[in-house]
């Protein structure tokens, strides 16, 4: 047996580096190891590890204590693994063969499912659906039946000391694990293991103080009294004829609908009716007088420290910022140009519709393809689009008679290929829309190979865990947001869905984002009527049917009157790990602020909300046209919103550090893109649509824009040609 050194894993290791930390894939099978001959130490360098083949040694466990955070495969086949427990370090595997390990058990295999929460693939087999039952259903019954053991035969101590809450985890650890019954025999064990650990969870969550919640207003949802399909456009006090709303109108429309089932909850912009607030009795409640003149005499006994504070408070404000300005110091702003107009949408693959509105685009991921991110897919109308940006090419189509698709999104899975073989990453592609089904596209291979319903309503938007690539969340007209798990495919792309989780939102979601650090906890949704968050953490205490967190406020919501509502987020994204960029219909400004100091303030007792700790504005159109969405490119710290007039607002963040939000200056565009006015052929040139919709590459090489007439427009930057 040779002994572990730097310079074997470099040997043994690839690509070939002449750093641990580079190393990727590391295969270290049949050395007859055993666990003493792994040094955690050295093994520990290996930080961007993803694949490591320990195959045909003499394994009873993995080290201890081992972390690898890039690491996605692991074959231990072949070993003498006896205990599991010891990869629980490696929470990120997504795929583990253990074939050929004597002692391993079914209760073994169910422990990592637990412990590990993103294993998809097991000895070759996609155990998705498997697993979640295991980590979700079944330990939500096995806490059900921990608690009844609690509530009846144990209690709190009156007065809590170490010693007699040790003694009380002891005694009811003891009597959980001997009176929870639930499974089959053959999982007994894994019964006992998980009991215990539920158990301990449980007596530690009563021993934690808990905030105070007021009571919720609950109104039940009277699906079977709507009468017409609800639309993320803004309401009239009537709806629009089907034919006419194919061509986008930007006045108030009176003409009523001859079927309104049949109505497309998308198909024309409408101008808002003077707003009245439906928000509920918690916006507009005034507070008993005692204790708003309390409230005064503390705000004005504050306000003198408040001053003292205020550069304190811009400093602080500026730490957010300094980070990103520092991470594109080096980088010049972006010099775009455009480069194709493509008219692909069209019904009938007409040159004259200029009527259908096109509505998502999203650049598919880097891996798999060898066109890497020139490869954007857009929708509208009937049709699915993948473009390649720089031929200015459509690669593939995929056309649903009688649909309307008003969302799509990205994700990698794995496909399992059997026979032995590891599974490979593959890019899928998930669109839906006015019909409430999801369609799963594959298209490298050209293979629409599945479809789900999602809601018995349109759906307004979909978005995927970029963490956990099959959890898939679906955002419709019914005021619902659910969380699916797609899973992977096999080489024949049997598949299987699954509904982890329902939220429920008070009108309907219109974007959806999750925070970049901590995808598997927390959920922003921009609504017709405000921001809202949401706990989508599995497991634990939490129901599968859930109601807002709480609710981000904006300064600008201070401004509101009878002619002006500020509550339609239309626009939200993620510029880093914590700014967020968002806006509101009609305001004329995006708003740069803060996720974790937002998060950090302790929600108003009435109404749950928080007011955003906002770091900056940006300067924006004046338009009373709703739903032009934005879009940030992290990569190279750009925020771009289109407006009405067929202009791109581009923002390069760099300038943040010269402005400050409490100036009342918005900070003005770094270049606002001019519509390129592409000529109609024998009418001459077409005046600038609404730009609904844009996306940019990751290292913004290309900007790709939709608009309410058929047309995709590529720009791409100087630097890219």
């Amino acid at each position: 047996m040779e002994k572990i050194t730097e310079r074997l894993l470099l040997e043994k290791g690839s690509p070939k580096t002449s750093k641990l930390k580079h190393i990727k894939t590391l295969n270290l099978s049949k050395m007859g190891l055993a666990l003493d001959d792994l040094p955690v130490a050295l093994l520990s360098r290996l930080t961007s590890l993803e694949r490591w083949d320990l195959s045909g040694n003499k394994l009873q466990a993995f080290p201890k204590g081992l972390e690898l955070p890039a690491l996605r495969y692991l074959d231990l086949s072949d070993n003498q693994v006896e205990d599991v427990t010891s990869l629980e370090s490696l929470r990120g595997l997504e795929e583990l063969k253990m074939d050929d390990n004597f002692y391993i058990t079914v209760s073994d295999n169910y422990k990592l499912y637990v412990l590990l929460p993103g294993l998809r693939i097991y000895n070759g087999k996609d155990v998705t659906t498997t697993a979640n039952h295991v980590r979700y259903v079944y330990s939500d019954n096995l806490r059900t039946r921990m608690i009844a053991v609690w509530e009846r035969s144990f209690s709190l101590p009156e007065t809590i000391s170490a010693e007699k809450m040790s003694s009380l985890e002891k005694n009811f650890v003891s009597a959980a694990r001997q009176q929870v019954k639930f499974g089959p025999n053959s999982v007994a064990d894994f019964t006992r293991w998980r009991v215990e650990i539920l158990a301990k969870e449980y007596l530690r969550s009563l021993m934690e103080p808990k905030e105070e919640t007021d009571d919720k207003d609950h109104s039940e949802t009277k699906e079977d009294a709507e009468v017409s399909t609800p639309s993320k456009r803004k309401q009239t006090q009537s709806a629009t004829d089907a034919a006419i709303r194919l061509t986008p109108r930007k006045k108030r429309r009176t003409d009523t609908p001859e079927s309104p089932a049949e109505s497309s909850p998308r198909k024309s912009r409408l101008q808002p009716k003077p707003p009245t607030d439906t928000r509920g009795a918690a916006r507009t409640e005034t507070p008993r007088r005692s204790a708003k003149v309390q409230r005064a005499r503390e705000e004005e006994q504050k306000e003198s420290a408040s001053r003292k504070d205020a550069k304190a408070a811009q400093l602080q404000r500026n730490s957010y910022v300094l980070p990103i300005v520092k991470a594109c110091m080096k980088t010049q702003p972006a010099s775009l140009k455009p480069l194709h107009v493509l008219q692909c949408h069209s019904k009938q693959d007409s040159s004259e519709d200029f009527s259908t509105q096109l509505w998502a685009c999203a650049f598919q991921p880097c891996p798999e393809s060898n066109g890497g991110s020139r490869l954007v897919a857009t929708c509208g109308g009937d049709s699915v689009c993948v473009i390649d940006c720089e031929a200015g090419m459509v690669m593939k189509k995929y056309k649903v008679p009688g649909e309307e698709f008003f969302s799509l999104a990205w994700s990698t899975v794995l496909m399992s290929r059997g026979g032995g073989a590891p599974s490979q990453p593959c890019s899928v592609l998930a669109a839906g829309g006015k019909r409430g089904l999801v369609k799963l596209i594959h298209p490298r291979n050209n293979v629409a190979y599945g479809e789900f319903r999602a809601s018995r309503k349109s759906l307004a938007v979909l978005r995927f865990n970029h963490r956990r690539g099959n959890f898939l969340f679906t955002g419709s007209y019914d005021n619902k947001i659910i969380m699916w798990d797609v899973g992977g495919v096999d080489s024949h792309y049997n598949y299987k869905v699954v509904q982890l989780l329902m939220l429920e939102a008070s009108a309907t979601p219109l974007h959806i984002c999750l925070p970049p650090a901590s995808p598997d906890t927390h959920l922003l949704t921009a609504c017709e009527d405000g921001l809202h968050c949401y706990d989508t953490q599995l497991g634990g205490n939490g129901t599968k049917k859930r109601s807002k967190e709480m609710e981000i406020t904006f300064p600008i919501y201070k401004k509101e009157s009878k002619q002006h509502n500020y509550h339609t987020i239309d626009g939200l994204s993620f510029l880093t790990d914590d700014v967020v960029a968002s806006k509101s219909h009609t305001h004329g400004s995006i708003y740069l602020w803060s996720w974790s100091r937002t998060r950090s303030q302790r929600p108003d007792k009435k109404n749950r909300s928080v007011c955003a700790v906002v770091l900056a504005e940006l300067q924006w159109a004046s338009t009373d046209i709703p739903y032009l969405a934005l879009n940030t490119c992290p990569g190279r710290s750009y925020v771009a919103c289109g407006d009405d007039e067929g202009q791109i607002w581009t923002y390069h963040i760099t300038d943040l550090q010269k402005n400050c939000y409490q100036s009342g200056r918005p900070i003005p565009p770094t270049e606002v893109l001019k519509w390129p006015t592409p000529t109609r052929k024998g009418q001459g040139p077409l005046d600038g649509p609404s730009v609904n919709c844009l996306a940019m590459d990751p290292e913004l090489h290309y900007l790709v824009a939709l608009t309410d007439k058929n047309m995709v427009l590529i720009w791409r930057t100087a630097a890219a040609s």
